[in-house]
């Protein structure tokens, strides 16, 4: 590896765009050690070193280090951002449909585990604290809004039809199991 050598007296580096690794941490919120992680694994290389060795980094290296933050924020790994950022080749459209759909099959596993919780602690009261409500709560609300059971069809029907992964993630947000969610979307044909 070839390091361009920087003569730094100044505390501006002597340049614009010129940063050491203590303004990318401050910048970014990350520890010294995240960004010396990124450098041995070749995320976030420094090119530039001063005399006594120390890493300098670029304009375009503060702005990469900004794609990583936001990439990571995703939750992509650092192996998909590497890829990402390194070749022409990778389809960023092709990483984060994978990290959608990964983060809606999480999503539905963690209702189901609240769903678990809340039945094993035996609070009913529980549920309005877990920002979800259960199938009999929805129709209540349903019935008390003046719908008849035959409204309610129409609307499953609608949701089926227009959004069908939407329609199945609303019903396992109820709590509903998978035997009674495939009876839903069946009577939800049109």
């Amino acid at each position: 590896m070839f390091y361009r050598i920087v003569n730094v007296g100044k505390p501006d580096l002597g340049g614009e765009g010129m940063y050491r690794i203590g303004q990318l941490v401050k910048d970014f919120g990350l520890s010294r050690s995240t960004l010396l992680y990124y450098d041995r694994i070749g995320l976030l290389k420094s090119q530039i070193r001063t005399g006594a060795n120390y890493r300098i980094y670029s304009e375009a290296d503060y702005h990469r280090l900004g794609k990583i933050c936001t990439y990571k924020q995703a939750g992509i790994s650092l192996e998909d951002i590497k890829s990402l950022l390194d070749t022409s080749e990778c389809n960023i459209t092709n990483v984060l449909e994978k990290r959608l759909e990964s983060l809606n099959s999480e999503i539905s596993e963690l209702r189901k585990q609240q769903q678990v919780v809340v039945s094993l602690l035996g609070k009913d009261s529980l549920l309005r604290s877990t920002k979800t409500m259960s199938k009999e709560q929805w129709v209540d609300i349903l019935k008390a809004s003046g719908m008849t059971e035959e409204d309610m069809h129409r609307w499953h029907v609608a949701f089926e039809r227009s959004l069908p992964e939407a329609h199945t993630d609303f019903l396992e947000s109820l709590g509903i199991d998978n035997a009674e969610i495939a009876r839903i979307k069946q009577w939800s044909k049109p």
